[in-house]
């Protein structure tokens, strides 16, 4: 295929040129290997392209019938090349990526805006989940990308951590703790949480946790909710308190109060998520947009 679309080059250029010097000369080929390649060209074909004579060269029939079709043979070709490397660049193709809704306030939405300025061939597709259900999905090929957050390790799904943060205490404002400016989140073990569901990842419920676990007590729940949104405006409602990533109160609703946690390093770890023999450079090209 490599050779015919060659062949059908040097054709084109003779084609237009009629006059063999000039079209090698466009070609950057030598003249006697020009002559060569559309001698053989003729001879697969069965038919004369050219007529030739001591002072002039024109289109036969059956070359002026192919000049029409190999214009648009060659054109496709280029496009398929184009679009080829392209891919293989990570410059075009499709992506579907995962995200956490916490980590919303670092910027993945503008991270899609910022590549798609890059990457205007790459069409994106995002899905909010949970880090358990997003892990699940990359593992299935049904994500190529997901940022999750203290995610659980799963067969076959490669994790990049990226970003570590720690946790503060989310109270109502009526709360007897709300006007102090820091606590020890044991301090909150005896008042009724707010959190997610336990099926929303292992790893996740122990490092939010962690802070409070520390005192050496579980704190009880009384209210779950998919995201920290969510939780955020249960705790408004004075319905529980609970214990945040740092990023995830940065825009709180009203009738909350943001404590900080002293005495503990717990912390959260955000991730990217992909599968672990997909080493596409689109990935990586996602994931170094600055």
């Amino acid at each position: 295929m490599d050779l015919e679309i060659r062949a059908l080059r040097s054709f084109l250029a003779l084609a237009d040129e009629l006059h063999f010097g000039r079209a090698a000369a466009a070609l950057h080929v030598a003249q006697p290997a020009l002559s060569q390649q559309i001698k053989r060209l003729e001879a697969e074909l069965g038919v004369e392209l050219f007529a030739r004579s001591s002072r002039s060269v024109s289109l036969t029939a059956a070359g002026v019938a192919l000049r029409e079709r190999a214009i648009s043979l060659v054109a496709q070709s280029e496009r398929i090349v184009d679009e080829v490397t392209r891919i293989g660049r990570g410059e075009q193709g499709r992506l579907d990526v995962g995200f956490v809704s916490s980590a919303l306030p670092l910027g993945p939405v503008e991270r899609v805006q910022r590549f798609g300025a890059r990457f205007p061939r790459v069409h994106i597709e995002l899905l909010e989940g949970w880090t358990a259900h997003l892990l699940v999905k990359v593992a299935l090929g049904e994500l190529d990308l997901a940022i999750v957050r203290d995610p659980d390790p799963v067969d076959g799904v490669r994790l990049t951590p990226f970003r570590t943060e720690g946790f503060v205490a989310a109270v109502p404002l009526a709360h007897p703790l709300a006007t102090r400016g820091s606590i020890r989140a044991s301090e909150l073990a005896g008042d009724p949480f707010v959190f997610f569901p336990a099926e929303a990842g292992a790893l996740a419920t122990e490092r939010n946790l962690a802070p409070v676990l520390a005192g050496g007590r579980m704190p009880s729940i009384v209210q779950t909710g998919s995201t920290w949104t969510t939780l955020l405006h249960l705790v408004a409602a004075g319905i529980g308190v609970t214990v945040a990533p740092a990023s995830t109160v940065l825009s709180p609703p009203p009738g909350i109060a943001v404590l900080d946690l002293k005495d503990t390093d717990a912390f959260s770890e955000l991730a990217w998520a992909s599968r672990a023999d997909d080493h596409r450079p689109i990935l990586r090209a996602f994931i170094d947009v600055d």
